[in-house]
């Protein structure tokens, strides 16, 4: 049974898991979050994530951030008998969502085609990194991958004007996949509400960093043009950002750093002349801002109605009082202590749409799913190579 009390959105639903490294789990923590029932299947060994640093007092945090709120059932998919388990515990499920390679899942017999057999109404996503077809389709991806293949990279290196990529550490790739998976498993079972049928979802990384990127898209059909960026303007203690966008935005940040002339200026007017010399205004800026600490530079400009703002550690922008205005972070307890984990940027009023305070051990569930929903023996059990049952 849910270990939280308050009702979310997907409270009733039940998805089954069968993903690992980032934009799966990812997701998946999503819908737990909002209160459907996830079962992360995972091998005697353990999921990956339950290994990878850092590691406090013995636990995983990486593990705890994506695995937070789901239960854990512990099946042999190498052998016949954890297959059926796997198989039978599609048939009671909801969603399933699995990132094997394309191909694994058919031949595990746990393939869309498969399940929908005996589950008409399956929503099943399967996410990849270039898509179930076509001739990448099993290459291997990870997020730098897709994002260097996507076009992102060199991108963000022309905004640079750097000599080379940048070094990736964000995973956009996975992340954004993650969020357009959850989206399209809510598409799916509005539409199975609505019909009655199931749903097969094909995800690919790559198409989601392609469909995030604007300008290059338009570059890419049309030729390069002049766009309005925002690069970081040096302070004398820092760096913010200016974004004088709209006609009234101009007037009040020539206000602002007292330069009327500005206004009269055939290269800063009209705004198709202001677009062509961007960054013609962003250097007339910093010349400004560079004489300044960022205090004082943020206090005038935003007295002024200019938009802006500092640059800001992580740590910093936790502590925000905007931040713990809004409940961006829920804490949950771990090992030696608590981690504080965002939920996600939306909110719903009426139901929980948070971290849900569970964080399974490895097979933690075997009897409660097994046994109870599925009415295994413990020689069934046994046989699927689960650990103990608890």
């Amino acid at each position: 049974m849910p270990t939280h009390t308050a009702s979310g959105p997907l409270d009733g639903y039940r998805v089954l898991d069968f993903t690992n490294f980032l934009a799966g789990p990812y997701c998946t923590r999503i819908l737990a979050d909002m209160g459907a029932e996830v079962i992360k299947v995972e091998s005697p060994s353990g999921d990956q994530s339950r290994h990878l640093h850092p590691i406090k007092n013995g636990q995983s945090i990486r593990f705890a951030h994506l695995y937070a709120g789901k239960k854990s059932v512990v099946l042999d998919l190498k052998s016949p008998a954890g297959q059926k388990a796997a198989f039978d515990l599609g048939r009671k499920s909801d969603v399933i969502v699995e990132s094997w390679r394309p191909g694994v899942a058919q031949r595990l017999g746990l393939d869309f085609d498969a399940i929908s057999r005996v589950k008409p109404d399956i929503v099943y996503c399967s996410i990849s990194g270039y898509g179930q077809t076509g001739p990448d389709a099993k290459r291997a991806a990870y997020a730098p991958m897709v994002e260097a293949l996507s076009g992102y990279t060199l991108a963000q290196m022309a905004l640079d004007r750097g000599e080379k990529p940048q070094t990736c550490g964000l995973m956009l790739g996975d992340t954004l996949t993650s969020v357009w998976s959850f989206a399209a498993i809510q598409t799916a079972l509005l539409q199975r509400e609505r019909t009655g049928r199931g749903q097969f979802i094909d995800v690919g990384m790559l198409h989601a960093m392609q469909f995030a990127m604007l300008d290059p898209c338009h570059a890419a059909n049309f030729g390069e043009f002049t766009n309005r960026f925002h690069p970081p303007v040096k302070t004398r203690d820092g760096y913010m950002i200016v974004s004088p966008i709209s006609e009234t935005n101009f007037k009040w940040l020539a206000q602002a750093l007292e330069h009327p002339e500005w206004l009269d200026d055939p290269r800063l007017n009209p705004l198709t002349n202001r677009n062509s010399n961007w960054g013609l205004l962003m250097q007339f800026i910093e010349d400004w801002t560079s004489q300044k600490p960022t205090d004082e530079c943020e206090a005038i400009l935003q007295a002024g109605g200019v938009p802006c703002c500092r640059f800001r550690s992580y740590k910093d922008a936790m502590q925000d009082p905007q931040t713990e205005a809004r409940g961006t972070f829920t804490s949950l307890k771990v090992a030696g202590g608590e981690y504080k984990l965002p939920n996600v940027p939306f909110k719903m009023p009426g139901v929980a749409t948070e971290v849900r305070p569970l964080l399974s051990d490895l097979g933690q569930h075997n009897g409660e799913i097994l046994r109870d929903v599925l009415g295994y023996t413990d020689d069934e059990i046994h046989a699927c190579n689960a650990v103990k049952s608890k």
